[in-house]
């Protein structure tokens, strides 16, 4: 469509612009009109987020045109707002509003018994500090929910809707699948538990992307604005179409309500959880890897060293990306450097500027050029003293990829044996308490912990880990410590509460 191509990638991003698959907006009509006595009763659709109006178009195909009462679409982006103004004007039941739906007006007695919605997906970071705090107090104010300043617009655009709806409304939703499993979709999930009647969820296979353009796996949200009843359990679907999903699950509201993560309770992988008297996070310390806030500039072959004249005590053997290392042990040469098939440095250098500029003119040249360029004044490197100093990290005996497509095997561990530091691609894994002081006393002991850290289970992983579109998935250092430790446990000499055995 030429109005999608009018704008570049990068500003549909920042307007979340990622318009609805016909087939699928066909799909969400046809489903509601199963809930609404199969197409016979009479209708009032709101559309907080009408772009062109894809479902307006479906809402005609699944509804008779006499059962169609009202039609409100709301479109912020004028362009869109204009072409559908033209499109339906023939339709005296439409009505196109250009606009901000989370500032409409509510005229009294107006309401909708039918909201279909793709809500733009505008990450919090894209959103001014005055329109996150005025979104935030008009649903504290509207719902008495806190929302997190880390969450995207559909969130507000989810919750502010309710006033919008008549009792016993239906609301559908097409959301990205995060909200079940992050902290920032906490109250989308309260809103769903506590405000309203939660019918179904399907999440579609992340493999699947329903946006080619957006990078997210998706999901339909549907409810009915009714007192939640505290008996009927909640339908999970998953892959497939709506209406043909690969597979169905019921889920009680008090398994949803004690859950932080709600993806598990539903997913693809139908194996019951593990129960595990010890999580990694009882053994190990987790953290990300470093940012150096300009690769390019900190992150050098190890060649280059001798070049600029870099001292031996200001640089750290550094750990390329997993797709760079064809063995999952990282050997060390005598001086602690990682053997690896990119040999890299980074820079960490603790001295000041005026030691470097009379001691090591030739290091100092090309820390001044990355001054010239700007280097020294990036977000994570003007908190930096000196600006080309890293973070304190040391070298983690045990790391794991960040993230992976792999569906057999997502993630992959690296037992690290030399001195290199990894960057934040990673997540590195320390040893600690019991743990640690059975390592120390016998250092071979490291290779078996490595052995049961590789033979985690990929279902293990995708209980705790999230999934992005494409089946892009990725561990946070709070969901790899979820993970089970009863067998390094077990071959550590650790006990079940955490205590050494003798």
């Amino acid at each position: 469509m030429e109005l999608d191509t009018a704008k570049s990638k990068l500003e549909r991003n920042k307007l979340g612009q990622f318009a609805t698959p016909p087939i699928l907006a066909q799909e969400l009509a046809e489903l509601a009109s199963q809930y609404l006595a199969q197409g016979k009763s009479k209708v009032r659709l709101l559309e907080p987020s009408v772009g062109s109006g894809s479902f307006i178009s479906a809402l005609f195909k699944a509804f008779p045109l006499k059962n169609v009462e009202a039609v409100k679409g709301v479109e912020y982006d004028k362009r869109f707002a204009d072409f559908a103004s033209s499109l339906w004007q023939d339709f005296q039941q439409v009505q196109i509003i250009s606009g901000d739906f989370t500032s409409q007006k509510q005229k009294e007695g107006e309401d909708y018994n039918l909201l279909i919605a793709n809500p733009p997906y505008v990450r919090h970071h894209h959103l001014s500090r005055d329109v996150k705090a005025r979104l935030k107090e008009a649903v504290r104010n509207e719902l008495g929910i806190e929302v997190s300043g880390l969450a995207g617009l559909y969130s507000y655009f989810l919750l502010l809707s309710h006033k919008w709806l008549s009792d016993d409304g239906l609301s559908f939703w097409l959301i990205p699948s995060e909200f079940m499993d992050v902290n920032y979709g906490r109250a989308v999930k309260d809103y769903l538990l506590n405000n309203v009647e939660l019918l179904r969820i399907h999440r579609f296979d992340p493999s699947e992307v329903q946006f080619t353009d957006a990078l997210v796996s998706s999901a339909v949200v549907i409810f009915r604005k009714r007192k939640p009843p505290t008996i009927k359990p909640v339908e999970f679907s998953y892959g497939g179409s709506l209406l043909k999903p690969s597979s169905r699950k019921e889920v009680s509201a008090q398994e949803l309500a004690d859950s932080n993560k709600w993806t598990p309770l539903a997913n693809d992988c139908e194996h019951p959880s593990k129960t595990s008297s010890l999580k990694l996070g009882d053994l190990f310390d987790v953290k990300r890897g470093i940012a150096t806030g300009n690769n390019s500039f900190f992150i050098l072959p190890r060649s280059q060293v001798e070049e600029f004249e870099i001292p031996s005590g200001f640089v750290r053997s550094y750990v390329p990306s997993p797709r760079y290392l064809k063995d999952s042990i990282i050997e060390s040469d005598s001086e602690g450097f990682a053997k690896t098939e990119k040999d890299l440095i980074v820079i960490d250098c603790p001295e000041g500027e005026d030691f470097l500029r009379n001691n090591y003119p030739k290091f100092w040249n090309y820390l001044e050029e990355g001054q010239n360029q700007g280097v020294d004044s990036t977000y994570l490197t003007s908190r930096r003293t000196p600006w080309y100093s890293q973070e304190k990290r040391p070298a983690a005996p045990f790391l794991c990829s960040y993230m992976g497509r792999n569906p057999k095997k997502p993630f992959r561990f690296f037992w690290n044996k030399s001195q290199a530091i990894a960057s934040n691609v990673y997540l590195l894994i320390y040893p600690k308490g019991d743990l640690l002081e059975r390592i120390n006393e016998n250092p071979s002991l490291e290779g078996k912990v490595f052995n049961e850290l590789e033979a985690i289970s990929p279902e293990d992983f995708r209980r705790e880990g999230r999934v992005y579109g494409g089946g892009l998935r990725k561990m946070e250092p709070k969901e790899l410590k979820n993970l089970p430790a009863d067998r390094i446990a077990e071959i550590a000499g650790v006990s079940t509460q955490g205590e050494l055995k003798f």
